[in-house]
Formats: C-alpha cells, sequence, structure tokens
C-alpha cells in the first residue's frame, strides 16, 4: 500500500483527474450492481412500494452527481497533494480506531446537514430527493448537485482536520457507499430480530431511510440512528414498522420538481 500512496501521490494533475473519474465510476457500478443483488435476494422483505417507472431526470442527475463526486475527490487529492490533508499509513489499532470516529463524526455532521437543508428555506435543494420516495438502488445517486457538493464539503472538511490512517479512510468510505445503497434498497436485507439486539439496533437500517422519505420530519440519520435517538428525531413508530411495507402518502407522491 505504501507503493501506491507513493504512486498517486506523485501522479500529475491529470492523470489524477483520469484516474479518480474512472475510480468513482468503478465505484458507482459496483454499488449500482450490489443494490440490485441485494434487491433480487430479498424481494420479499419490501419496506417500500416497487418504484415507478425510470425517468430521463434520474439519469440526468446521477450523471452530474458523479461529475460532482469526481470533483471533490480532485479537490481531495490536491488537499493532500499540498499537505492539508495527511493520510498515515500505520496499520494497527490506531488505524482501525479511525473507522468508528470518521463514521460518528461524519454521521453527526451529516445529520446536522440534513436537519439545515429540511428547512423551509432550503427544502427546494433537497426536495429532488423526496421526489423519489420509492427508491431503487439509483436513487441514492439522484441529488441536487448542490447539495452532493455539501455533503462533500462535509468530507473534505473532515478529513483536513482529522488525519486518518489509509485503512480508516478506505474502510470508512466503504461503509458510507454500502450504507447509502442499503439505505435506498426499497427491501430490509437484516432479519426482524435485528431491532431488538442493543447494538445492533443502533445502526442505520433500510427502513429507517424508507421511513424518512415517507416522513420528512424523522430519521435523519446515515450510518446510525443514534443521533435521532439523541435529538428526538426517531419515528416512533420504527421498531414497530420494522421490514414491513411502507404506504407512500399521497401528498408525497404528487409534488415533483
Amino acid at each position: 500500500m505504501n507503493d501506491f500512496l507513493d504512486w498517486a501521490h506523485d501522479l500529475s494533475p491529470v492523470a489524477a483527474a483520469a484516474w479518480l473519474f474512472g475510480a468513482n465510476l468503478v465505484s458507482f457500478a459496483f454499488a449500482v450492481a450490489l443494490g440490485h443483488l441485494a434487491l433480487f435476494s430479498f424481494s420479499g422483505n419490501r419496506v417500500s412500494l416497487p418504484p415507478d417507472p425510470l425517468e430521463p431526470k434520474e439519469l440526468v442527475y446521477t450523471a452530474a452527481g458523479i461529475v460532482v463526486n469526481w470533483l471533490i475527490t480532485i479537490a481531495a487529492w490536491l488537499l493532500w497533494r499540498h499537505g492539508f490533508v495527511v493520510i498515515r499509513r500505520d496499520t494497527g489499532w490506531r488505524a482501525w480506531l479511525d473507522v468508528p470516529i470518521l463514521v460518528l463524526v461524519m454521521d453527526l455532521a451529516m445529520y446536522l446537514l440534513h436537519r439545515v437543508v429540511h428547512h423551509p428555506w432550503l427544502f427546494p435543494i433537497h426536495r429532488l430527493h423526496h421526489d423519489y420516495d420509492r427508491p431503487r438502488p439509483l436513487s441514492l445517486f439522484v441529488l441536487n448537485p448542490l447539495e452532493t457538493l455539501g455533503f462533500g464539503t462535509l468530507w473534505l472538511i473532515v478529513i483536513v482536520l482529522y488525519p486518518s490512517s489509509w485503512l480508516g479512510l478506505s474502510t470508512y468510505l466503504g461503509i458510507n457507499l454500502g450504507t447509502g445503497m442499503m439505505g435506498h434498497l426499497g427491501v430490509e436485507p437484516f432479519p426482524g430480530w435485528w431491532s431488538r439486539v442493543p447494538v445492533l439496533r443502533q445502526v442505520g437500517t433500510s427502513t429507517f431511510h424508507a421511513q424518512h422519505h415517507q416522513d420528512v420530519h424523522h430519521n435523519f440519520g446515515f450510518y446510525t440512528l443514534i443521533w435521532d435517538r439523541l435529538f428526538g428525531t426517531l419515528l416512533p413508530t420504527y421498531d414497530a414498522e420494522f421490514g414491513h411495507t411502507l404506504p407512500v402518502p399521497p401528498t408525497a407522491a404528487s409534488h415533483k420538481v
């Protein structure tokens, strides 16, 4: 890994941009493919109604999101290249400790930003994502580019302020992609007893985010339910409805951008 880090650090800006574009495309394709595999595997455990037919607008915003994410990773590379981001090379206990630190810090930061974009003044930016309240794997990427930029900027701030190991950072990015995809499956891959186990019940689930798409006043977290429980925004019926089909409110289905 040290050789790879040295190679990546010394790339020319053009070569780095090209490599990062390819990496973003591979990550996108892998996530969507994994999402459809999960849909096939857990099709009998729906937590939202089947999605409407795919709209061209979804593809346009997905493509825009890939481009914005690519620009964010270029910014991260430039910050690393010029010493503003430090990527540690250790692989011991401290490197593994980076994983829960990054998960919890980013989860709190994104929870707060998510609540901010639900303010009436900013919700028009976020509304696009809520237009698709019957999610499919692609729905993870259907965001207003400004919103994608906002979440990406949070990540840049965190990695500038916190010198993470490559192991912790790459593991976090995998968790970020996997959790985001799971939240937009429309099916629940976890068993019914999951929400009754003390530690596991704090983990974000497909049911948890599907409920947010049906009730915009609850369930703002991403990786965990910790902040929703702490700040009183967890849907009171979450445990009772875990793994069950959630109907789409008529008002939610009717207001498109």
